[in-house]
């Protein structure tokens, strides 16, 4: 009963000292499954085998070295790569990314076998988005083509996020392109190409950001409309033309009429400027060489005999 007794209070003690030391401690033992490390490539984390390369793995690096040096310096020719100022290599080694990050530019070094990699080029490239049949907002059907400008930032993410960057990026900016002028009126369209640009440019960045793609620039490069319509906006145009010009001919003659008016009341004032301004006007009729002389004959005149 005592030894009984003893083996209980030592199991009570042995429990109450590991609660103490571990307050998550609940008497069980629990042993958690080991957890893969995680590599950050680009943007995206691609979970990694945390054992490492195997015994073959091993084994093959190994005799790669081993021919190298046995052949050297012949295997140089194999060994050693050049990449250009614009280009960046992601190297892998028996399937594996390569620590680093990307080589370049300039020299680095490769062992046959067992590396493998891959040129990324880092300049500007641009496409032409194919021409895109659009609903507008207001249900008219325009014709929409566009200029995308893109450029690989992280040439890692390029290569491990997506299988064809390029291919991607243009299927991308033909959907968006669609998508965006969908929300616009045909007036929108046609005046603000500059904040549609803007707009697209900043989709297809977020978009494209984690396949390590940097979109900088995107320009609408041409509007087609129907030749139903075109017709119809080239009518209207020329209507609100006409009414325009109809408009300022009338103000035209309205200002005329007041400076005749003033002229009126300044002559009326002087008999005598009557009579001047009528030598002026013959005056500028035979200075133009014309056989027909016209007199004008006062009103008043022709009034006083009628009444007789």
């Amino acid at each position: 009963m005592e030894t009984k007794s003893s083996k209980r209070s030592e199991e009570i003690s042995l429990t109450s000292m590991s609660k103490h030391e571990n307050p998550g401690f609940n008497g069980d033992v629990d042993v958690e499954a080991p957890r893969p490390r995680s590599i950050k490539i680009g943007y995206d984390v691609l979970e990694a085998n945390p054992e490492g390369p195997g015994c073959c793995a091993i084994v093959l690096t190994i005799i790669s070295y081993l021919l190298i040096i046995a052949t050297f310096p012949f295997s140089l020719c194999m060994c050693i790569k050049v990449v250009q100022e614009y280009e960046r290599a992601v190297i892998f080694r028996l399937g594996r990314l390569l620590k680093g990050g990307a080589k370049g530019p300039g020299i680095f070094f490769v062992v046959p076998c067992i590396d493998s990699y891959r040129k990324v080029d880092l300049r500007t490239v641009s496409f032409d988005v194919p021409p895109q049949e659009v609903l507008s907002k207001d249900s008219v059907t325009v014709s929409v083509d566009a200029v995308v400008y893109y450029r690989v930032s992280n040439p890692m993410a390029a290569v491990c996020n997506i299988s064809d960057f390029s291919h991607s990026t243009r299927l991308l900016a033909a959907t968006t392109l669609r998508n965006v002028l969908g929300t616009k009126n045909l007036a929108e369209i046609l005046s603000e190409r500059e904040s549609i640009s803007h707009n697209m440019q900043s989709s297809l960045d977020e978009a494209t950001d984690p396949w390590g793609v940097k979109v900088e620039r995107v320009e609408i490069k041409d509007v087609r409309l129907p030749v139903q319509l075109q017709r119809a906006m080239a009518a209207e145009a020329e209507a609100a033309r006409e009414a325009r010009a109809k408009v300022i001919a009338a103000e035209g003659e309205q200002r005329a009429s007041r400076a005749l008016k003033e002229a009126a009341e300044v002559i009326n004032e002087s008999p005598a400027a009557l009579q001047l301004r009528y030598l002026q006007t013959l005056n500028t009729v035979s200075a133009e060489k014309n056989s027909t002389i016209i007199f004008p004959v006062p009103i008043d005149i022709i009034t006083h005999y009628m009444r007789n």
